[in-house]
């Protein structure tokens, strides 16, 4: 599709700013709210039945990881590979996967190829089944590297860490937990993700619902019938509204539309959904035939969706397809050229993309109102692009309602037997939130979780006045032995395993370096100054992009993403390459002498 030319965009720019301001609302995120207090029911976990009583853990462990997802898992692995003996993974949920644990619900998919996503891949033999995994495919890998890895005795699940204390006398960390668990162990790292916190919309009487209420986090078969790929009999008689139109939704919906008496799709911002083409694949079909291929292919869809060069496309998908239309969502892609030139033909690629997606809702949906409503009014990196060959189709359907809110600013209240909008009761048997997670706030960062220092000083106080401080994002002065993961001043990636590999690879490196030099790991406040300077050094303008979106978790539900300190400015790939000459070269300046060694 050609480019539009500036008339077209001048049009096409005020079309966007009237759909802004549509979905505009002054509570900004106080929108949603968490699966606490009175909702804390949303938040119970549906897997595991009734939790088994145990005796409450006092002893001393190496390492202490806390979280079992991904994030968790490879750094398990990763320190084992190091040879450390004693590594107890401490997870809410009742066994591995994280994410993968808690979202089960019909039609869950992953949106990267499972041939880069699936971390480990190279080191337990196994290659993926489909193009894009199902989520179970996905959940049995996670056990698969736990039991690869040993990391089951000396997990504890269905428990959450209260706090972490570090004890100067001995040089450990206390960990406390939920069930009464208090043990010592002398490095933590912490991945708490940025996915595992449920949250709902504040919208009022949500309480007052006198049918069924489901988030997607926490599907319950016993209700719906059927399972991960369908046959949800349970909701063949039942009136069934849908609010959240995101990644989940896009996923959900098509099931739903599938077996449901009916459902009623409660969209305030249509997705950008573009062609899927999921299929079956074999080893051949991705050159698993040699040592290495998985970390190759990954490291191919990491260089094009950061904007290196690349010899060859070996994923070949939407998301490399429109890699450069990322430079917005990620400080990784290299601009060539001055800016003024770059911005331009940026836009313009940007809105030919964007023409191409809504064309696309014409072309499957038959109402015209009802496409006039789907199609996203919006450039590319404002909100998570997502895939599905059959969302749209869904629509087509005579069981299926689109209901839009975006004049409403959402639904406006729930009742008992259903959900308000505009002058309308839609009257519903169950309803689903597929509204996703809270990003960013679990854990360390949300105050959830605090964690004590050198003379008790909590993380986050530390960090009140001047914001984070830290070396590589991973560890801080006055903190020793703690290492954390997560996505604050490194470099992130659309395919977020990737990410968390690599930051285990560097935590288990920290571990092992300061084992074998009997040594803290603990950087200098200098070393954090001289990191937040090669941060803010280069660090995109993008803060006006972020602005004119339409919100949503990008842009703090348009309250805008400032620029600041954040990340590294020139992505994930420079950022790895980084990380590995620091640590051949100079990791031995987070290497502290150990007080009892002085002594």
């Amino acid at each position: 599709m050609a480019a539009p030319q500036e008339p077209a965009l001048t049009e096409l720019r005020q079309r966007y700013r009237i759909e802004r301001e549509r979905r505009v609302r002054p509570d900004g995120a106080r929108q949603y709210r968490g699966t606490d207090a009175e909702f804390g029911h949303y938040g119970v976990d549906p897997y595991v039945g009734e939790v088994v009583e145990r005796q409450p853990v006092h002893d001393i462990v190496d390492v202490a990881v806390v979280g079992g997802g991904f994030g968790g898992l490879l750094a398990g692995a990763r320190i084992r590979q190091q040879g450390v003996e004693r590594v107890r993974i401490i997870e809410k949920g009742g066994d591995f996967g994280g994410t993968w644990y808690w979202n089960r619900y019909p039609g869950i998919h992953c949106d990267i190829e499972s041939h880069v996503y699936l971390p480990l891949l190279d080191e337990t033999g196994y290659v993926p089944e489909w193009k894009y995994a199902p989520g179970e495919e996905i959940r049995r890998h996670a056990v698969r590297v736990a039991q690869h890895f040993d990391l089951y005795p000396d997990a504890l699940f269905s428990t959450a860490v209260t706090s972490l204390r570090w004890d100067e006398a001995s040089e450990k960390w206390l960990v406390t937990t939920d069930r009464g668990d208090a043990f010592r162990a002398t490095y933590v790292v912490t991945s708490t993700g940025t996915l595992s916190e449920p949250k709902l919309p504040r919208i009022p009487g949500i309480e007052d619902f006198k049918g069924r209420t489901l988030h997607t986090s926490r599907w319950d078969y016993a209700y719906t019938g059927g399972g991960p790929d369908g046959g949800l009999t349970g909701l063949s008689d039942k009136r069934v509204g849908v609010v959240g139109t995101g990644a989940t939704g896009v996923q959900v919906i098509p099931m739903l539309a599938e077996d449901a008496g009916h459902v009623y799709v409660f969209q305030r911002t249509p997705s950008s959904v573009d062609v899927r083409d999921n299929r079956p694949t074999t080893a051949a079909d991705v050159s698993a035939d040699h040592e290495g291929w998985a970390r190759e292919r990954r490291d191919n869809f990491l260089r094009i969706v950061s904007g290196e060069e690349a010899e060859r496309d070996l994923v070949a998908d939407g998301w490399t397809s429109s890699a450069g239309l990322l430079e917005k969502l990620l400080p990784s892609f290299r601009r060539r050229g001055d800016r003024e030139s770059f911005e331009s033909a940026y836009e313009a690629a940007d809105a030919a993309k964007m023409n191409e997606l809504r064309a696309r809702v014409e072309q499957i949906v038959a109402d015209q109102d009802t496409a006039e409503k789907l199609k996203p009014w919006y450039r590319y990196a404002c909100k998570r692009p997502t895939f599905s060959d059959l969302y749209y189709p869904a629509f087509n359907r005579d069981n299926v309602t689109l209901v839009d809110t975006a004049d409403t600013h959402g639904i406006e209240r729930v009742t008992e037997n259903g959900v308000v909008v505009g002058d309308t009761t839609y009257e519903l048997d169950c309803l689903i939130f597929a509204t996703g997670f809270s990003v960013g706030v679990s854990g360390i960062r949300s105050g959830k979780l605090p964690a004590h220092g050198r003379d008790g000083v909590q993380l986050l106080d530390a960090w009140a006045q001047h914001g984070p401080r830290t070396l590589h994002g991973f560890t801080s002065s006055g903190f020793p032995n703690l290492i954390q993961m997560g996505s604050l001043q490194n470099a992130s990636s659309v395919n977020f395993t990737h990410i968390l590999d690599e930051q285990a690879v560097h935590a288990a490196a920290l571990i092992a370096a300061a084992e074998a030099r009997g040594a803290l790991i603990e950087p200098s406040h200098e070393a954090e100054d001289a990191w937040r300077a090669t941060l803010a050094k280069d660090a995109p303008d993008h803060e006006w992009f972020h602005a004119e979106c339409t919100p949503g978790y990008y842009n703090g539900e348009g309250r805008g993403r400032p620029n600041g300190p954040t990340a590294y400015p020139h992505g994930a790939f420079a950022f790895h390459e980084l990380l590995k000459r620091w640590r051949e070269e100079s990791m031995a300046e987070v290497l502290q002498p150990k007080a009892s060694r002085e002594a």
